[in-house]
């Protein structure tokens, strides 16, 4: 059977598009490309850099460098010498020894020594996404063999992947800006509904105190104290949609922080009294903790617009499988779901029944009419 550098290089490339296949986060993706370059090109080290904008690396993914040798290096390089030449220029920096080259500025104490170097832009179009780059050639003879024009055309098809990884990882952070800008429009709409309730009655109140205010004062107190409790209630709401009103933040906060806010403003923003526990759930895949997010507000939506409930209740727990369980119940009017289907309506469901399977769970519907409603949405967990 054939096993030269080709069958190699196609296992290298594979496995760096598996890798993008599988979803993971975009770190990743980076750190198998990277270490499919140092394998296939038998290199003993490889790094990938991804500049800021402040001078040093937004993420820097490193092979053939032990954690205990990585932190005795110290701070993450910044772009200066070739780092700075390969962000900048979108040739190939293919050197017989980087110590050489006028524009090398040496290494931490604890770096290990470098020689032949071949390194390369990471580009989308005409854009410099960040560098990759390989450091002494592993070679059988002495004297060393040094890297090849075959290596930069592999490297260079490593760095198209790497390219593709993070263009897709920014096209999903834009999604992800449009995602929280309908969140933010959705819950400012409800906030708004629920201070214009306030302050309508507040306007009929003071209507009404103005007119008792001759023919029976007393009554006309009490009014002008109800007055001032809807006034009190409308700044309260006022205050939570300045400090409460922002975006999902997932990656930040993580899922219980997340849906607990939102729970917390939905609370303040209608008359059904919306409540939230968690139990044993911590961190989850970032499809998980999306896919329970939306349902959850699906759900949410629902039984806060259309079951006319006076309380709905938000659950996430772990089983004793390890699965999580995520339940949005309410004691609302309920609806038969085989009518609704029939109805074409599916209030949501098939949309919530989708992003369950998508994420490797499923969704259940547990309501008639006139028992209220369960929305019950299970995942494998970690």
């Amino acid at each position: 059977m054939h096993n030269g550098p080709e069958r190699t290089g196609l296992a290298a490339v594979s496995a760096a598009l598996l890798a993008m296949s599988r979803r993971l986060e975009v770190r990743d993706v980076l750190q198998t490309i990277v270490v499919s370059a140092r394998e296939l090109l038998g290199a003993e080290y490889a790094a990938l850099g991804v500049p800021d904008d402040h001078g040093g690396f937004a993420q820097f993914v490193v092979d053939g460098i032990s954690d205990e040798q990585w932190r005795r290096i110290g701070p993450l390089p910044r772009q200066h010498g070739i780092l700075a030449s390969m962000l900048h220029s979108p040739g190939v920096e293919r050197l017989a020894d980087v110590r050489q080259d006028p524009r090398f500025e040496g290494w931490p104490s604890a770096h290990p020594e470098m020689s032949d170097f071949l390194g390369l832009p990471i580009r989308d179009g005409d854009e410099i996404l960040g560098a990759l780059f390989l450091a002494n050639k592993v070679c059988p003879r002495p004297g060393g063999c040094g890297f090849t024009e075959e290596d930069e055309t592999v490297l260079g098809i490593l760095a198209q992947h790497a390219a593709i990884a993070l263009t897709n990882a920014r096209l999903y952070e834009r999604s992800r800006e449009l995602t929280i800008a309908e969140e933010r429009s959705r819950l400012a709409h409800e906030l708004h509904d629920a201070v214009a309730q306030k302050l309508f009655s507040l306007r009929l109140t003071a209507q009404a105190a103005a007119a008792l205010v001759d023919r029976d004062p007393a009554r006309a107190k009490e009014e002008l104290h109800q007055v001032t409790v809807l006034a009190a209630e409308a700044a309260d709401e006022l205050r939570a949609a300045v400090v409460e009103l922002r975006p999902a933040a997932l990656d930040e906060d993580g899922l219980v922080a997340t849906l607990r806010n939102q729970v917390r403003v939905l609370d303040r923003a209608h008359r059904a009294r919306v409540v939230f526990t968690s139990e044993g759930v911590k961190a989850l895949p970032r499809a998980q903790e999306e896919a329970l997010l939306r349902v959850a507000q699906e759900a949410l939506h629902n039984a806060l617009r259309h079951a006319d409930a006076a309380k709905v209740s938000v659950t996430l727990s772990r089983d004793g499988s390890g699965r999580v369980v995520l339940k949005v119940s309410d004691d609302g009017t309920g609806f038969d779901p085989t009518a609704v289907r029939r109805s074409g309506r599916h209030l949501g469901l098939v949309s919530m029944r989708d992003r369950a399977s998508g994420a490797g769970g499923r969704l259940t519907v547990h309501s008639e009419p006139g028992a209220g409603t369960t929305i019950e949405m299970e995942v494998p967990g970690v």
